[in-house]
């Protein structure tokens, strides 16, 4: 096999992943594929008609991003997430957003507050147009903007990761959290208070605005859990 042969057949491999790793997490992420649910390399590769290789490394970096788990007898399944785990979940998602926000107010350049608006103004976008995958990936994009102008990477990848799981939970009451806001300007509003503190360099204020921000989302869940107590509460 000539070298350009190969080389073609390698970036094939790598495109071939990269849109397998993309569907699936965006089928994760949206509830298409539920939480618990395995996987198989086999039928993911006939699925998309791939070999198993790609599949393979679309897999490999969704379980590094804990979208997937794999068990001790290598079955792998997407990531279960039990409701009552949820306390736990908030309390790490308050500490670290405050730590993260509280960083940014702190070290923020004039550069990273561009990114951090620009950011805003994509999610403030999504809501107008009422795109809950859109709302979700910019809701995400916008608050690693703020984590990365923290400037401390330990929390900015267990930030992501956090994040990660909370894209799931948003898609459980995305519906909810529209038809109960007075309107979309006012979901889209949730965060200025954060993004003007960062502005004002004002840590104290900005770790506030985090808090209640995640306070917020906790408010919308548990919510959105109890206008539906007849459904099964673990989802996993």
């Amino acid at each position: 096999m000539s070298k350009e042969t190969t080389e073609a057949t390698s970036g094939a491999k790598r495109h071939g992943g990269r849109y397998i790793y993309e569907e699936l997490r965006k089928q994760i992420l949206t509830l298409k594929l539920k939480p618990g649910v395995p996987l198989d390399e086999v039928s993911l590769a006939a699925q998309f008609g791939l070999s198993r290789s790609p599949v393979r490394d679309a897999l490999a970096r969704l379980i590094s991003e804990g979208l997937v788990t794999i068990l001790p007898n290598r079955t792998l399944l997407v990531t279960p997430f039990e409701i009552e785990e949820f306390p736990n979940y908030i309390s790490a998602l308050d500490l670290i957003q405050r730590a993260v926000t509280r960083l940014a107010a702190m070290h923020r350049t004039d550069e990273d507050l561009l990114r951090i608006r620009g950011a805003d103004a994509a999610y403030l976008d999504a809501v107008s147009a009422g795109d809950f995958q859109a709302m979700s990936e910019t809701n995400k994009a916008l608050h690693m903007a703020i984590a990365e102008a923290g400037k401390n990477p330990y929390f900015i990848s267990y930030y992501e990761k956090l994040l990660g799981e909370g894209q799931r939970l948003l898609h459980l009451h995305f519906d909810y959290i529209v038809s109960t806001a007075s309107s979309s300007t006012s979901l889209g509003r949730d965060h200025d208070e954060i993004v003007d503190a960062i502005q004002a360099r004002n840590p104290d204020e900005a770790e506030k605005a985090a808090h209640e921000h995640t306070m917020l989302f906790r408010q919308r869940f548990l919510a959105y859990l109890q206008q539906n107590l007849t459904e099964k509460m673990s989802v996993g």
